[in-house]
């Protein structure tokens, strides 16, 4: 398959920075008292406890990279940029209080963030009732960039359709058409379910069951102890984090991942190191990987910098979460300065449809009729012991498939998305 080459540039020296941040031409600081008044703070809404601590905690790491990066070629207008970091505890009702603290007792002028569907939609209803820019970097719902979609709101990951068209035809072709699904019970578990069931129906099969697991669930056993009656061809696994480790874990002791291959609409590198190698199985969505042409290309200095950078901060590669969080903050910080303001409204229209150098092979944009980042997905099969070079190196990259050919298109989104400018 051929992909568009892009151009790169290489890291601002000492610090991996943002694509848009290596253009040159961003003022000094202009100090004026010397206080805090004169920083850009971005609002950070991530959960730092539960289910997705650790998903959070990267994604925040990957906007401190840009962040770094932006402060060392002088700020975005004359002013040092700072993250301000609120635990939203993966729960919606907290995540509106913290998006309120945010913006009006720290000053917080943008927000970006989330990992759970539903803090992401709290947070974008929050941001719009404030009048605030948000980007969401890792909640992945349709909804966010569908029916609730907002003027003010972006997403960076995929959403839940990319995740299920991207995947779901090639686990038909490689294992059947009989499919047993768990699911998270709550917005981005629903909207897998309707993804998916799209497939199913185009395919000509069967969901045998879709059993729906709540967010924090440790025993799996009930749920698990009903599959192989049902027999499927596969087990499509949809739950994420710790839960997805937890599911894992028990079919690997029950047996039933020798017995039934798993799939699912997307892995991340942060699940997948926690498992041992006997529960480091089955074909998965990815969203982004830190090696492999597939992805990055071929001789991309832009992404290999990067990981070389976090490596040797973190003493690990990056995961996806990582690239959300560095990409939502380059662009915000990117459009703010391209519109010389942080006004909501002027930056979400600079940020519409404006094509950009990712960390991936490829020319990205958030598209203007549902503001979600148009940009591949890829399919991969767990490599459970790595490579002999590299123990991280787990996922073994099989197809690639690009934004317009598993994203709903502009007319069915925009039956749904109505963008409702101020």
């Amino acid at each position: 398959m051929r992909h568009a080459s892009i151009s790169r540039e290489t890291f601002v020296k000492g610090a991996a920075a943002g694509a848009a941040a290596l253009s040159a031409g961003f003022p000094a600081f202009i100090p004026q008292r010397g206080d805090a008044a004169d920083e850009l703070k971005i609002g950070v809404l991530e959960e730092y406890t539960g289910t997705y601590a650790t998903e959070g905690r990267n994604e925040t790491r990957g906007a401190q990279i840009a962040v770094d990066a932006w402060n060392k070629r002088g700020g975005v207008l004359g002013r040092k940029v700072s993250l301000v970091k609120e635990d939203i505890q993966g729960d919606p009702g907290v995540t509106v209080q913290k998006a309120r603290k945010l913006v009006n007792q720290d000053k917080a002028e943008v927000l970006f963030g989330c990992v759970s569907s539903a803090d992401a939609l709290s947070a974008s209803s929050a941001a719009h009732a404030m009048n605030i820019l948000y980007i969401d970097s890792g909640g992945h719902t349709d909804d966010v960039t569908g029916k609730a979609c907002h003027w003010n709101t972006f997403r960076t990951c995929h959403s839940t359709w990319m995740e299920t068209h991207a995947t779901g035809y090639s686990i038909a072709k490689l294992f059947g058409k009989k499919w047993f699904l768990i699911t998270p019970d709550y917005a981005y578990g629903h909207s897998l379910a309707v993804g998916y069931q799209d497939v199913i129906k185009r395919v000509g099969g069967q969901i045998v069951a879709n059993e729906l697991t709540p967010l924090g669930t440790t025993d799996f056993s009930s749920y698990l102890t009903k599959v192989e009656g049902a027999k499927p061809d596969v087990l499509v696994a949809m739950p994420q984090g710790n839960d997805l480790v937890n599911l894992l874990k028990q079919a690997s002791s029950f047996g039933l991942l020798k017995k039934l291959p798993v799939a699912g609409p997307q892995v991340e590198l942060e699940t997948m190191w926690a498992l041992p190698e006997e529960a480091r199985v089955g074909y998965w969505g990815i969203e982004w990987y830190y090696k492999n042409d597939l992805v990055l290309g071929k001789n991309n200095a832009l992404a290999a910098e990067f990981v070389q950078a976090y490596r040797k901060q973190y003493n690990e590669p990056p995961t996806a979460r990582v690239c959300f969080g560095y990409t939502t903050a380059d662009r915000m910080l990117w459009a703010i300065s391209q519109a010389k303001t942080t006004d909501a409204a002027k930056v979400a229209r600079t940020l519409e449809n404006a094509h950009f150098r990712g960390l991936w092979e490829g020319s990205p944009y958030y598209r203007g009729a549902d503001h979600q980042l148009m940009w591949p997905m890829w399919f991969a099969q767990i490599r459970a012991k790595g490579t002999p070079q590299d123990s991280h190196d787990i996922f073994d990259v099989k197809d690639r498939q690009e934004a317009d050919q598993i994203e709903q298109t502009v007319a069915e989104k925009s039956a749904v998305c109505h963008m409702d400018y101020p």
